[in-house]
């Protein structure tokens, strides 16, 4: 479907096609076979592939031979613009990047993949999308867990602690924009505990929502057990560090 339009393409596979894997599995099997003859050291995902070399000159001869084999034996074309030789630290491959600690190789989430993750939870407690409460628990529990199961090998510990921090501070803005009027906004701060001066002081403020957020009265109201009590749940909640290098 072209909008409202259907179409019927005569070649190719579609951008994101279920059978796009199982054919470039196929297809490249071949590839496969002729890069444990000689000797490379190499991963592939369908279509994506990473081959390990032991210096950038003998990766380049690689690169040259490799190419000419896939194009002049396989009849496949090669992407140029993406195909390119590297340092490990610089490759983005099936969204992870990688680094070396302790002379092993380590992986995190590329920075890329990290800003899409935020990109797409900023539209998920967006304080205006109108989806209400319920659905935002549950796309984030499925985005969540998804995301956390998908990038299971990454190094991100640390990294997850601040988003999840990020997270419950965006959560804190949607509660205090859907209270909406002064006597509400009194009415559930003494209900979680706070005294009816300091209900009243916060519940006539002008402060914007995203700042009142990160106040101190919203922290030890809507605190992070109220916040999962109410069933929201946590990168850290999902994350187990691995326990191996890869």
């Amino acid at each position: 479907m072209i909008g409202a339009r259907q179409e019927t393409p005569e070649e190719g596979v579609p951008q994101g096609s279920p059978l796009s894997p199982l054919l470039g599995n196929i297809m490249l099997n071949e590839l496969d076979r002729e890069l444990t003859v000689r000797g490379h050291k190499y991963v592939r995902y369908a279509d994506d592939m990473m081959i390990m070399c032991k210096s950038k000159r003998a990766a380049e001869r690689t690169l040259v031979s490799t190419t000419s084999y896939i194009e002049s034996k396989l009849y496949l074309r090669v992407n140029r613009e993406k195909t390119v030789v590297s340092h490990v630290s610089k490759v983005k491959f099936l969204g992870y990047s990688f680094y070396v600690r302790a002379g092993e190789c380590r992986l995190v989430a590329h920075p890329k993949s990290r800003a899409r993750m935020k990109t797409r939870l900023r539209a998920i407690t967006s304080r205006s999308n109108g989806k209400g409460d319920a659905w935002r628990k549950q796309t984030l529990s499925y985005y969540i867990m998804g995301w956390t199961q998908y990038f299971r090998y990454a190094d991100m510990k640390s990294y997850l602690r601040g988003i999840d921090e990020w997270l419950r501070r965006r959560l804190r803005m949607c509660i205090w924009k859907q209270w909406k009027r002064i006597k509400t906004k009194m009415r559930n701060l003494q209900k979680l505990g706070l005294s009816k001066q300091k209900a009243y002081e916060y519940a006539n403020t002008r402060k914007g929502y995203w700042h009142i957020a990160d106040s101190w009265i919203l922290s030890t109201t809507i605190t992070n057990a109220r916040l999962k009590q109410a069933g929201y749940i946590f990168f850290s909640d999902c994350y187990k560090l691995p326990a191996t290098a890869y």
